[in-house]
């Protein structure tokens, strides 16, 4: 089992910076993909940036240039660096993990979300 904790969300205006963390209950290093999605009011949870199992990153295009995504495998937690944000932006924020399993699955995990709210 994976706990993802999230934590860093708020209330920020247009234009504005935020930094969500998600910590594992286990070493990142025992994870294959971890990476954060976003889901606003009825509308469907859509990746916002990963990092893969190679080691690279990918970022959603309405994020590219704004938010940067890092990890700290000594605190097995996952960053996400939100910059020049947009009302649009506005969503609940979720963590996400891919973990392989002894007989070859791969096991996803989700934190409980964190409510990012952008005004305008």
């Amino acid at each position: 089992q994976v706990q993802l904790v999230e934590s860093g969300g708020g209330l920020v205006q247009a234009g504005g910076s935020l930094r969500l963390s998600c910590a594992a209950s286990v070493s990142i290093f025992s994870i294959n993909v971890m990476g954060w999605y976003r889901q606003a009011p009825g509308k469907q949870r859509d990746l916002v940036a990963t990092f893969t199992s190679g080691g690279s990153t990918v970022y959603a295009d309405s994020v590219k240039g704004r938010f940067t995504i890092s990890r700290d495998n000594a605190k097995n937690t996952v960053y996400l660096q939100m910059n020049s944000l947009k009302p649009e932006d506005t969503a609940v924020y979720f963590c996400y993990a891919q973990r392989g399993t002894p007989l070859g699955r791969a096991m996803d995990y989700w934190g409980k979300g964190t409510l990012v709210t952008v005004s305008s």
